[in-house]
């Protein structure tokens, strides 16, 4: 195949039926949209991003629109009942070609009237009261904002473009805007952090009342300047325990203050769990728009390119999604495991021997047995889920079950 930058592109050749949601046309989806540009990498960050510039954008708005036009035609103007742009710095958004998106969704997507509408935003591009209420104008219901920290070395450490005192300033701006529900990104497990830091900044977030919290432990990326900095002994990391008790007092903080853990990293006040992430949790079809955007309809997985002259040959050539993996019911049975057990309300042990033909408790009773002896994982209700210390090591619990 031909390749740009180190990628095959498509070419001509025998095309396989476009995929389609399971259960019917009415079926409603999750719908992603990828927003690939930031103003500067994160020293931790090893997501597909770039630079914005305005004629990469102008290129990049081109293909999107594009891309949701095949899109709805193919899937014959599917159901979404949840939006998420993410990134990338969605923020930097220029709003009117934001509402032209949102328009064009409309257009070639039924959006459900209860949407849940998500945009990620930094504080340092999302920083007037105006653009807040534009976005509530445009359709979205629901602010995630990128804060990782409250306090500002720890930021500079991060390479993040703003403050703590702007990402404050940032959430209070929102409020006055009339976002009721807003969800804040925070990181813990940083270098030179001790568990009362970080119980620090759950504080200071709590304090200014979001709907939902996103913590996130650090997770060091091969290649990133975090990586590089470690490695020159610049920085160290909290040892294994540190970070366990960050872990576990902090979400036993969060849940004193009423904010209920749905999920291993994600608490929410009541009603405000992320219905577009836990529509990935309970396994459901989603489509991915934009470079590297990834998308399951059925049993249909696929990836759309990562760099922008794919991307525009892949949508513009109608190859999107055409390129799929099949997943079998092997994969499917895994990643059933995988993502139920990272929510509190665990697994299905009935639709787990439905889809298996196996008793998950009696084929690994002596495992099991172990996990409940150690307080790792509680069996209630016909569901197995993992208790705060079980998440705390959920990979590796997970991977003996899979």
């Amino acid at each position: 195949m031909p390749r740009l930058f180190g990628e095959e592109l498509p070419v001509e050749g025998p095309k396989r039926e476009p995929a389609a949601p399971e259960g019917g046309p009415d079926k409603a989806i999750l719908l992603y949209v990828h927003v690939p540009f930031c103003r500067r990498k994160c020293h931790y960050c090893a997501f597909h991003s770039q630079s914005f510039n305005q004629v990469t954008f102008a290129w990049y708005l081109k293909i999107l629109l594009a891309e949701i036009e095949l899109w709805g035609k193919r899937l014959s103007r599917p159901r979404v009942e949840t939006l998420f742009f993410g990134g990338g710095t969605p923020s930097l958004f220029p709003l009117n070609d934001l509402a032209r998106v949102m328009d064009a969704l409309r257009a070639s997507f039924r959006l459900d009237d209860g949407l849940e509408a998500t945009l990620e935003a930094n504080p340092d591009s999302a920083c007037d009261v105006s653009f807040f209420r534009a976005l509530l104008s445009i359709g979205f219901n629901r602010l995630s904002l990128g804060v990782q920290s409250l306090d500002d070395p720890d930021l500079i450490l991060l390479g993040r473009p703003h403050s703590a005192r702007q990402a404050v300033d940032t959430f209070a701006l929102a409020r006055q805007a009339g976002f009721g529900n807003i969800s804040l990104d925070l990181i813990s497990g940083l270098p030179g952090q001790r568990q009362r830091d970080w119980l620090r900044q759950l504080e200071g977030a709590v304090r200014l009342r979001p709907e939902h919290l996103s913590c996130y432990g650090l997770t060091v990326e091969p290649g990133t300047p975090l990586e590089r900095s470690l490695d020159l002994g610049e920085y160290a990391l909290p040892s294994e325990k540190e970070q366990g008790q960050m872990y576990v007092y902090g979400a036993e903080y969060l849940e004193s203050q009423g904010y209920l853990q749905y999920e291993v990293s994600n608490f929410a006040r009541m009603g405000f769990a992320c219905r577009h992430n836990l529509g990935y949790w309970q396994g459901r079809d989603y489509l991915g728009l934009g470079p590297s955007a990834v998308s399951t309809l059925g049993r249909r997985r696929f990836t759309n390119p990562r760099y922008m002259d794919a991307y525009d040959a892949a949508v513009r050539g109608g190859f999107a999604g055409l390129d799929f993996e099949e997943l079998d019911d092997a994969a499917r049975l895994r990643e059933m495991v995988m993502l139920s057990l990272r929510t509190t309300e665990g697994l299905d042990l009935v639709r787990y021997r439905k889809l298996s033909g196996r008793d998950l408790l009696k084929d690994e009773a002596r495992l099991m047995q172990g996990l409940r002896q150690n307080d790792l994982v509680r069996i209630k209700k016909g569901r197995l889920s993992l208790t705060k210390t079980g998440m705390l090591v959920s990979n590796s619990i997970i991977s003996r079950l899979i």
